[in-house]
């Protein structure tokens, strides 16, 4: 396909775009190198115009699926100009209206039954973490809260600002496994520091986080020693694979996600293992809201999985809890976290255009597409119930009934 000018796109696209206008009446333009363009429904002021800059993007745009259409902004065959809103609003729309969309579907299923397979080696596992995380930690301090938390937050109210809601979520964690002064924990996947840093100065416990990213190791350990709690602190580089226990305490948080579907049962043995015999965990991750694993509709897990999470692969709520007692742990608690994400996504998204100017600084232009089409995809994505999140309270399986309390009334005090 060879396109050179606005009448070549109109000749390429024509029949295409009639139908379009005829059955879905978009409010989208679409132009070739900022030229008039091809109106795709009936308006005088287009919501969103899309800028086609070779033939790459053309041919996006005649397979309209969530991957296509991200692929061709990232690597810049495609240009978009409109709200956060209308852009996610008008790409879900022309996914939803491509042609093939029954076939994809079953792609879809079929690309989730390949992706079972994936090994998860601990090396593979440890690129996929470097590759997502080391973009650089001023890259994420740009349009994460002050503590760099990169996870979902826990707006009790509503109404808290992003740093309020993920000290509340820390607090909402904490609280959940009743840790106490002189409690062992350990964070798997402790990222920057934040949960491990306020469970010793808040809570008095003894921690050890762990991450596979060296930016987010050297950077926690900063914040350790700055903090004065080297003394109840380690950060360690290391797979969880390699911990060693007891611990009292146990928290996961946005971790699991990188574990691999088949590994779970394995994964919460290995939670089970580290536990103290009396001792409680919490999982906090992002799950599929597809009974049966398979990615979000319309290609948007296959961008992510290429360009934002390699490797990485969601359950369903039910296949989390079925791998939990697989490996050898009672769940206790569970809570649905969907318009929380939902709002974190939408604070970071909103930081993150914000900023544009400055973080287009730190990245070259291919990481801040990826970044910007992520944060506002996803958003979506747990808006519409495409992903959810839950937080999973457990213990070792097969403890008296008397180990369990009466009510869920605990997890509602929080420290100052």
């Amino acid at each position: 396909m060879k396109l050179s000018s606005n009448s070549a796109l109109t000749a390429t696209l024509g029949p295409w775009s009639e139908r379009m206008r005829a059955r879905f009446d978009l409010p989208l333009l679409v132009r070739w190198k900022g030229g008039s363009g091809i109106k795709l429904g009936n308006f005088d002021t287009p919501a969103v115009t899309l800028d086609v800059r070779d033939a790459s993007g053309a041919a996006a745009l005649l397979s309209p699926t969530l991957d296509n259409l991200g692929r061709a902004y990232v690597e810049g065959h495609i240009d978009v100009q409109g709200t956060v809103q209308d852009v996610l609003n008008l790409a879900h729309r022309l996914s939803d209206a491509d042609l093939g969309a029954e076939s994809s579907g079953l792609m879809q299923r079929l690309a989730g039954k390949i992706a079972s397979a994936v090994s998860h080696t601990r090396t593979q596992d440890k690129a996929a973490i470097q590759y997502h995380y080391d973009v650089s930690n001023a890259f994420y301090a740009q349009w994460l809260d002050p503590a760099m938390v990169y996870s979902c937050a826990y707006f009790e109210h509503g109404d808290e600002t992003l740093e309020q809601a993920q000290i509340k979520k820390i607090d909402h964690i904490l609280t959940k496994l009743r840790v106490q002064p002189g409690h062992m924990l350990l964070d798997i996947g402790c990222g920057w520091g934040a949960l491990v840093i306020r469970a010793a100065r808040q809570y008095g416990a003894r921690c050890v986080g762990i991450t596979l990213s060296q930016n987010q190791y050297d950077l926690a350990c900063e914040r350790v020693q700055a903090a004065g709690l080297a003394g109840q602190i380690e950060i360690r580089l290391q797979d969880y694979r390699d911990a060693q226990g007891p611990f009292d305490r146990i928290t996961s948080v946005g971790m699991f996600e990188h574990v691999g579907l088949k590994n779970l049962p394995a994964y919460f043995k290995s939670v089970h293992d580290l536990l103290a015999p009396d001792g409680w965990a919490l999982n906090h991750g992002i799950t599929s809201t597809d009974a049966w694993n398979n990615e979000t509709s319309n290609g948007g897990g296959r961008f992510i999985d290429q360009y934002v999470f390699p490797n990485g692969e969601l359950p369903h709520i039910g296949a989390v809890l079925a791998a939990m007692q697989e490996g050898g742990l009672e769940t206790v608690d569970v809570e649905g976290l969907r318009r929380h994400y939902a709002r974190t996504l939408q604070c970071w998204s909103e930081t993150f255009e914000a900023k544009t100017d400055l973080i287009r600084s730190l990245v070259d232009d291919k990481h801040w597409r990826i970044w910007r089409v992520y944060l506002m995809g996803c958003q979506w994505v747990f808006e519409h119930d495409e992903a959810s999140i839950f937080q999973v309270l457990c213990h070792r399986a097969g403890q008296s009934a008397q180990t369990l309390p009466w009510s869920r009334g605990w997890m509602y005090g929080a420290k100052d």
